[in-house]
């Protein structure tokens, strides 16, 4: 079993990997469709520390990718759909918690198409993190709900 340091490193990597392609994608796809008013990849500087975007969401994605490898050895669900499942926990806590702290309103407004596409890029996100994780774990590491789960010695 990979120990819980090293799981927590490769969430941190397997998270940030999928800022920048499953949710850069999923807002470019959107960006493309007319659907975001925003691009994919924005180097704009957001307060305090004056940070592009691009690089906040992958900060805070990588914290979100280390508690999820952390808990690894728990899951017992497919790893990619543990991973949406991560998606939309973030995508919540983004609509209920960190939006009133910055000021916003809560759940987006309750627009319902800002929601929708808050799911939609938080769980493409989610989902490129259940992906890309096992292809980091070394042979045999926990992958679960798929049998292959490493037996504890």
């Amino acid at each position: 079993m990979t120990s819980a340091s090293m799981r927590a490193f490769l969430g941190f990597v397997a998270a940030a990997i999928s800022v920048l392609t499953f949710h850069q994608g999923m807002i470019a796809a959107l960006h493309g469709l007319g659907w975001a008013p925003f691009a994919a990849y924005r180097t704009t500087h957001v307060p305090p520390w004056g940070v592009p975007v691009i690089v906040d969401l992958c900060f805070w994605g990588g914290l979100y990718g280390a508690l999820f490898g952390l808990l690894l050895p728990r899951f017992t669900l497919p790893l990619w759909l543990c991973g949406l499942i991560l998606g939309i926990i973030a995508a919540l806590v983004g609509m209920f918690i960190v939006a009133p702290i910055k000021g916003m309103p809560i759940a987006n407004g309750w627009m319902a198409w800002p929601i929708l596409r808050s799911l939609l890029i938080n769980g493409s996100w989610g989902l490129g993190v259940g992906l890309i994780l096992p292809l980091l774990l070394p042979r045999g590491a926990a992958h679960a709900g798929d049998g292959l789960q490493a037996s504890r010695r």
